[in-house]
């Protein structure tokens, strides 16, 4: 193992003297007991979660990994919700306007998305390094940078919504006029939902995977409740159609995040910054530069997938509104399955980065192949349920009786089992990103999507028909996952920093709650 790879150690308790641990482990400093396994609280007050760096992996993954799918079931729940209401009161027209823009808005959330990834990076370092005022600064930082992006991202957007939905994705024109006002809401809504999802991210990384998904249960139940009022205009609620259900996003969001604000706050968390922390809003080059060069290329990632996604629906649209819809239940469907797949992978990621931050590399690879064989064992109980339960799940997301309930149960079985294999490999993907290695997987991403799944469709669809856009996903994923093990067995991430240099270091009471930051 290279132990290279881990940032250079600059927090308290790092270096020589009683905070310091041989053979590099938990920093000094952390009081035992502190924060449950792995989804404790050990991010509130900036001490890193001793499980993450010391406890039993596969209890402390688990644990760790249950609020984050817990959190992904919501995410689920959320859109189930919104197509569910969208389906029984309005129709199937609204159904292809709300996946059309929907698509447009994972466009939009993956341009920021890199950026989260990186900063839950940054913070899990340095929460394993025990460098607090670094993650302090990481935060300033962030936040001036996700407040810019996502103003300029939600006003643009905004603008260009009928150019988008018109002329790039091809909206079927009878659900075009209602894609626009739903899509319109959504950038609206986004400066919430970036800075929502951000700060989310940055407990993670922190060592607190719990508090998150408490809030996004509370968005989740907000836009639940609001959702059927604000469509169909029920008690004092104005009648707004397909835009309620956007409306009802907006609201669970903004107040959610709030709500979020302050409680950190009143916890005094490490992530917060108040007093004379506020001047680290004003972005630090050093922090910026990984942040935007590290995320970007995850950004990307997200990117091509939704650029991806457009561009398959885009094939798909070209076969009339009821394919559309069945496309569109499909994809629901396939959310569930990979959850816990992509909840583990993210649980690996951060646990990882931690003990990347710590030095702790034979842990490093202890954790990815345990996080391995946990995705492969739940997703695939997963799949065979839903196998097992035939159209039974599609009658949530399609109105029963409808044609494209037999057409979406065809794309179901053509492509479920792949994605078995595929969110096993999450968990590879975690640790190669806890360190920073981000161009390859951006390079395998490429060539599974643009390589193999759009050329298969695009070429075969005059031979097969719509089959052929079933089965390109099938044939992208499985090179993904056999790309992605190549390179967690035989690439250099282990050699990657995520930070160069660090930052000259301040030193400030053990809590952060105030007194004189002194520069050294």
């Amino acid at each position: 193992m290279d132990g290279d790879a881990a940032l250079p150690r600059t927090g308290p308790g790092t270096g020589p003297g009683p905070g310091a641990r041989p053979g590099g482990g938990p920093p000094g400093g952390m009081r035992p007991g502190m924060g449950g396994p792995g989804g404790g609280h050990g991010g509130f007050r900036g001490r890193p979660n001793p499980q993450l760096l010391e406890g039993p992996i596969t209890k402390t993954l688990i644990v760790f990994s249950l609020p984050l799918l817990g959190g992904n079931v919501l995410q689920s729940l959320n859109a189930t919700a919104n197509q569910f209401w969208v389906a029984h009161i309005l129709g199937t027209t609204d159904i292809t306007a709300i996946g059309n823009a929907n698509s447009v808005m994972f466009l939009m959330q993956s341009a920021i998305m890199g950026a989260t990834m990186a900063a839950n990076i940054l913070i899990a370092q340095q929460v394993g390094a025990g460098d607090m005022t670094m993650v302090k600064r990481i935060m300033g930082t962030a936040t001036c940078f996700f407040f810019v992006v996502s103003a300029i991202i939600s006003l643009s957007g905004g603008v260009f919504a009928p150019l988008i939905l018109k002329g790039i994705m091809h909206t079927p024109p009878a659900a075009e006029a209602e894609a626009v006002i739903y899509l319109r809401v959504v950038f609206a809504a986004m400066p919430f939902m970036y800075f929502f999802q951000f700060l989310q991210m940055a407990q993670r990384g922190a060592g607190d995977s719990r508090t998150p998904f408490y809030f996004m249960a509370l968005a989740v139940l907000l836009d639940v409740i609001f959702n059927p009022l604000l469509i169909a205009g029920i008690g004092p609620f104005p009648k707004l159609g397909v835009a309620g259900s956007a409306t009802s996003t907006l609201i669970g969001q903004s107040v959610s995040l709030v709500l979020l604000l302050v409680v950190l706050y009143r916890r005094h968390s490490v992530l917060m910054l108040k007093g004379s922390d506020l001047r680290y809003l004003i972005p630090s080059p050093e922090i910026l530069r990984p942040l935007i060069f590290r995320g970007i290329p995850m950004s990307l990632q997200m990117f091509i997938m939704s650029a991806a996604g457009m561009t398959m629906l885009r094939f798909v649209n070209a076969f009339g509104a009821v394919t559309s819809a069945a496309y569109v239940g499909a994809v629901q469907v396939w959310n569930y399955i990979q959850m816990p797949g992509m909840a583990v992978g993210m649980s690996v990621s951060s646990m990882a980065g931690q003990n990347v931050g710590a030095g702790q590399w034979a842990r490093v690879d202890r954790i990815a192949w345990i996080g391995l064989g946990l995705s492969l064992a739940v997703t695939g109980s997963v799949a065979a349920l839903i196998y097992a339960l035939g159209p039974i799940p599609l009658y949530i997301f399609l109105p029963i009786g409808s044609p494209a309930i037999p057409e979406a149960l065809t794309i179901d079985r053509t492509v479920l089992w792949a994605f078995v294999i595929f969110n096993a490999t999450f968990a590879l993907g975690g640790i190669v990103r806890s360190t920073g290695a981000v161009w390859p997987p951006l390079i395998i991403l490429v060539v599974a999507m643009f390589g193999i799944r759009i050329p298969f469709a695009y070429f075969m669809i005059p031979h097969f028909g719509k089959d052929a856009i079933w089965w390109s996903f099938p044939l992208g994923t499985l090179t993904s996952s056999a790309l992605t093990a190549l390179y967690f067995r035989y690439g250099g991430w282990r050699k990657v920093r995520m930070l160069d240099a660090a930052p000259a270091r301040e030193t400030r009471d053990p809590e952060g709650a105030g007194g004189e930051i002194l520069a050294t």
